[in-house]
């Protein structure tokens, strides 16, 4: 590329070449091509577009213009000559066609071209700008007006200017078709799936006081991997309504067609028995209750585990905020900053932990704001207590107690951790592991002698006794699909749950439940598929030729799947049975359960569909990022002014492009989702 001053050298050598012939030299620009040189008056000269005939500014006197903007006009699509011809041929400006017969053509070499990106070529799509610019705000939570932003506008039309701009009412309506267009290719995935659907719900508030109620639907697909994905977004204008979660549900069901499908539903909000009732009344109707419903309602492990979060935090309120006010001491002064750092090295202080301020919206990092303060409190201890900027030092007792307040929050920061996963999720059988350890940590310190402990024990004790009570069942047959454990995990940990006395009980209640939900799934009205054929395999059978099994009825054979249905069922049985005789495996650390049932399948056809539900029931019914949260969320204002129907799209869209979709027919799907 030529710069400026090598354009106006070769302009001046052009101008010098008119007064010195001897020393004439050819022009090589490739703006020559294009361009005229016309004399306009004396000692002025002016160059001409040959398509356009715009004129432009070359010389006057011995001040050359250069070529530099003569070449932004072939290049940047100004001429509209030249932009015509560029869509009929979709050729770049800069690439004439070569030239057909006439003397000299073969043997004339190549003219210099400048080197330009490919895509120069590439012609302008009005449609595909509009589906980018709808899927940028999907993306990045852009507010639809943003369209019709005066310096979002200027920078496009610069950008290019033969973009028409869009109003808010065509981003809308582009926003929905693309909605559309990805919930297609969402039904035809979910059609697919062999098992049932888990729903969560969580519960977004607003300043409107309408609510806006998550459905996410959790399943295992064919090859055994687990997904999630967000169904609805549903308003509920009344809440606190019995039927409020129902309505909400009704809706999910009847809009991915999920009768008969649906497994079970976990809610981040207590339900009183009417709400609850309502909920399974209405289910019922067209989806069988497995275990009599037991598995329908279930509650949100993130939020008791933030429950309980703030139970600790609120224990140790005064000193915790004495910590605080000591991190913000140091954190907020450069001069404080570099005083601390000095005292640390100094006292030779070992930390692996950085000091910062918390989010007291978020309790892990305040609980990680103690952690790492506590590995420094030495230095704490040094600093001048006498600075009138620090208020008041925590003392040795106030250190002993925050080790006691990062005792129990780790119990729950460790469990909350396996959530927070952005590329596996984790299985329902994991959390047998973590609930189990906070409730004998909880009950051991309920008992202990030291008052501050027991107390602040005993609530958070209750609260996930409850959750042990509405999900223990649950998550015991779902550890009990995994071949590491099985029933041996059970049988070893309720007599330290529940005491020797009434362990052996609890245990019988699991191994029947176990033993009537497998018996449900052997009487379930689903397809016979013979152990020796790939589930991938067995819905492509339907349509080929059933000659052979006509002329198999036709020899008596007609009552031979009666007969294996009537004397399957001891079979049937006989399989779970097998799998929990069979020895544990070893527990290796990367341990892949679903694969592992993948593999087994048709040794265990049936037991296999059972543990593919079981294992994608959901333990938490809140996003990933909002695992911590000590408040519920609350849609901003700028979503709830919009349209309900325009805020599930923009909200359902983006979850789902996350996943990668197939590239869609974008012109007729944005013309026709005009509002």
């Amino acid at each position: 590329m030529e710069t400026p001053s090598e354009n106006n050298e070769l302009a001046l050598a052009e101008v010098n070449s008119e007064t010195q012939p001897n020393k004439r030299r050819k022009k090589k620009s490739i703006v020559w091509e294009h361009f005229t040189i016309e004399t306009v008056g004396a000692g002025c000269r002016r160059a001409c577009c040959k398509q356009c005939k715009q004129s432009f500014a070359y010389s006057t006197g011995s001040k050359v213009a250069g070529t530099s903007h003569l070449k932004r006009h072939i290049a940047k699509g100004t001429c509209t000559l030249i932009l015509r011809n560029q869509e009929k041929n979709q050729l770049s400006p800069y690439s004439a066609p070569s030239k057909m017969g006439g003397a000299g053509s073969a043997s004339e070499p190549p003219k210099r071209r400048y080197r330009t990106s490919s895509l120069a070529s590439v012609p302008f799509d009005q449609d595909r700008c509009r589906h980018e610019i709808a899927r940028m705000i999907i993306m990045h939570d852009y507010p639809l007006h943003m369209v019709e932003h005066p310096g979002f506008v200027a920078f496009v039309q610069n950008l290019q200017p033969r973009f028409d701009m869009v109003s808010f009412n065509t981003v809308q309506g582009d926003c929905v078709a693309t909605y559309l267009r990805e919930k297609q290719s969402l039904l035809k995935f979910i059609e697919g799936i062999p098992g049932r659907i888990c729903l969560t719900l969580d519960l977004w508030t607003s300043r409107q006081s309408v609510g806006y109620v998550f459905l996410t639907g959790h399943f295992i697909d064919m090859d055994w991997k687990l997904h999630r994905r967000i169904l609805n977004v549903v308003m509920e204008p009344f809440t606190d309504s019995e039927t409020a979660f129902s309505h909400a549900v009704a809706v999910c069901l009847s809009d991915w067609s999920l009768e008969n499908k649906l497994f079970s539903i976990t809610i981040n909000q207590p339900l009183n028995e009417i709400g609850i009732e309502y909920l399974r009344a209405q289910l019922s109707i067209k989806n069988p209750l497995l275990l009599n419903g037991q598995f329908l309602v279930g509650n949100c492990i993130a939020r008791t585990l933030s429950s309980m979060a703030l139970d600790v935090l609120g224990a140790g309120r005064e000193t915790i905020k004495k910590i605080r006010d000591s991190v913000k001491y140091v954190k907020t002064s450069e001069s404080h900053e570099e005083k601390f750092l000095e005292l640390k090295q100094q006292l030779q202080v070992p930390s692996t932990k950085s000091l910062f301020l918390d989010d007291q919206n978020q309790w892990n990092t305040t609980y990680e704001m103690l952690v790492a303060a506590s590995e420094l409190k030495e230095v704490f201890s040094c600093l001048d207590t006498s600075d009138p900027d620090y208020k008041e030092a925590p003392s040795m007792d106030d250190w002993k107690q925050v080790e006691t307040l990062c005792t129990y929050l780790k119990l729950f920061f460790d469990a909350a951790n396996l959530l927070t996963s952005t590329t596996t999720i984790p299985t329902t059988n994991t959390f047998y592991h973590e609930t189990w350890k906070i409730q004998t940590e909880l009950a051991r310190a309920a008992t202990c002698e030291d008052p501050f402990i027991s107390n602040l024990a005993k609530p958070m004790q209750e609260k996930v006794d409850k959750y042990w009570k509405d999900c223990g069942l649950v998550l015991a047959i779902a550890v009990a699909m995994d071949p590491r454990f099985k029933m041996k995990l059970v049988e070893f940990s309720f007599p330290k749950i529940y005491g020797d006395e009434a362990a052996p009980t609890c245990i019988r209640v699991v191994d029947e439940g176990l033993h009537e939900l497998f018996l449900e799934y052997v009487a379930l009205p689903l397809p016979l598929t013979p152990t020796y054929v790939d589930e991938g395999n067995a819905g492509s059978m339907k349509g080929e030729d059933h000659s052979q099994g006509g002329l198999l009825s036709s020899n008596g054979l007609s009552d031979f799947d009666v007969y294996i249905l009537e004397t399957s069922s001891q079979q049937m049985k006989s399989e779970l049975d097998q799998y929990l005789e069979e020895s544990v495996l070893p527990r290796v650390h990367e341990f892949d359960l679903l694969g592992w049932w993948k593999l087994n399948k048709l040794k265990y056809p049936t037991l296999s569909k059972m543990a593919r539900d079981i294992l994608s029931i959901p333990v938490s019914s809140v996003a990933v990022e909002s695992i911590y949260d000590t408040v519920g969320k609350e849609m901003d204002e700028y979503r709830n002014s919009l349209r309900p129907e325009t805020v599930e799209a923009l909200i359902c869209a983006k979850d789902w492009l996350q996943y990668g979709s197939s590239p869609p027919e974008i012109s007729n799907a944005l013309v026709k989702m005009e509002f």
